[in-house]
């Protein structure tokens, strides 16, 4: 396994980008400690994200707004606006990728490039050049930080050090000792649970862990993913398997007019439709179907075995199916506060296997071809001009193209 003698690798990763990008085309959120919601209006869910002025103030992502507002009662509740985050996020990597290639899209707030020769030799340099690109054609508000490093693992660790707006390189000769006075949470790969092991190991601290050898790493995480951390933290160019697709899931909070279980449904078809799309867009069918309810003081789920469709008409059946259950174990006073809606066990479309025991296969092929159909003309006319029921997106739109950091949505996720 190569270890690479220089730095080989960028990861960048925009500052507050949720909020960095509202303030850019808003200059009355400029300079002001500006926190993202769900909609207008709302002071009863969660601040999805905040800007870096909130952040100084204490605020943090995902936190009550009750809570935000208490830490900063200066916060400009801004409701999200998911299809401007997508614009900003084409518009930078443009920008990015006329000073160096992408090398991979980790989320939609941050990259990985590897540098060429040339680069390799003045990584402050090539940073200060991506900053200054971003700076003037897209705006002074959207900030980036930067970290160098032999490979992506470091890179990113390093690119953590310096935020906001910062550029840490870290040479391969100077390792390991940046990574010492690092906490485990800060490291990728290292969750709560890894942490308590670590510690039921007697393993305290980045200076102890990094002592080890790969076999004891793997004999701790109880799989390769320790070895594999164990060359990363290590310097050595690595990279983690590419994962696979295992679901296509849409969840979303409920404005309070959406709270009671016939319009949260609404709500659920909709965004089940959204994922139905999405599965077939990308050339998957499902045999599983989730459902999850927040309820007030709790949660509501329950889960139906499909028999590997991926039509409009199948999947809906399944959400009618699970309604029934929900309506029948909770109160019809109930009041329901988020909705998720999962399609999942995966197969590719081209390796479809028909159930024996099922004989659907002709109204199965019927209903496909009537979605594919659906899915044509609202594809031509970049809108839903057809659907199977009524089309009644809720307060703030958006349905399936809400704030994501894991996923990007397309332009498709906003008809």
């Amino acid at each position: 396994m190569r270890r690479p003698e220089v730095v080989e690798r960028l990861y960048l990763d925009f500052d507050g980008f949720f909020a960095s990008v509202m303030q850019q085309v808003y200059p009355a959120l400029r300079g002001r400690p500006v926190g993202v919601v769900p909609f207008a209006g709302t002071d009863r869910t969660v601040v999805i994200a905040c800007s870096k002025e909130a952040k100084r103030a204490g605020c943090s992502n995902v936190m009550n707004i009750a809570d935000a507002l208490a830490k900063c009662p200066e916060l400009v509740l801004a409701p999200q606006e998911p299809d401007l985050y997508r614009r900003a996020h084409n518009a930078l990597l443009s920008e990015i990728s006329a000073v160096i290639p992408i090398d991979a899209i980790k989320s939609i707030d941050e990259i990985t490039c590897v540098l060429d020769i040339r680069q390799r030799h003045d990584p402050e340099r090539l940073g200060q050049k991506i900053k200054q690109r971003i700076n003037r054609y897209i705006g002074p508000y959207i900030t980036c930080s930067i970290g160098f490093a032999a490979n992506r693992q470091l890179a990113k660790i390093a690119g953590k050090q310096n935020k906001p707006n910062g550029i840490t390189i870290w040479h391969p000769h100077m390792m390991p000792e940046p990574l010492y006075p690092i906490l485990f949470e800060d490291i990728p790969g290292i969750g709560g649970r890894m942490e308590k092991r670590l510690y039921r190991h007697g393993i305290a601290n980045m200076q102890q862990l990094m002592a080890l050898s790969p076999k004891q790493m793997r004999k701790i995480w109880r799989n390769v993913t320790g070895e594999r951390l164990w060359y990363a933290l290590h310097g050595y160019d690595i990279q983690a398997p590419e994962s696979q697709r295992g679901m296509f899931g849409h969840g979303r909070v409920l404005p309070p007019d959406s709270r009671t279980l016939p319009r949260a449904k609404e709500i659920a078809r909709l965004l089940l439709i959204k994922a139905g799309r999405r599965l077939r867009r990308e050339g998957f069918y499902a045999s599983s179907f989730w459902l999850s309810l927040a309820i007030r003081d709790g949660s509501w789920s329950d889960h139906l075995g499909l028999p590997i469709v991926n039509d409009d008409k199948a999947i809906l059946a399944a959400l009618d199916t699970l309604w029934r259950r929900a309506e029948g174990e909770l109160s019809a006073r109930q009041v329901i506060y988020r909705v998720h809606v999962t399609l999942g066990d995966l197969s590719c479309a081209d390796h479809r296997q028909m159930d024996m025991l099922l004989n659907d296969d002709l109204a199965r092929r019927k209903w496909e071809a009537i979605t594919r159909a659906m899915d044509s003309l609202n594809s031509k006319y970049s809108q839903t001009v057809v659907s199977l029921g009524m089309w009644n997106p809720p307060e703030g739109g958006n349905v399936g193209g809400k704030i994501s950091y894991t996923r990007i949505p397309s332009a498709d996720d906003f008809w």
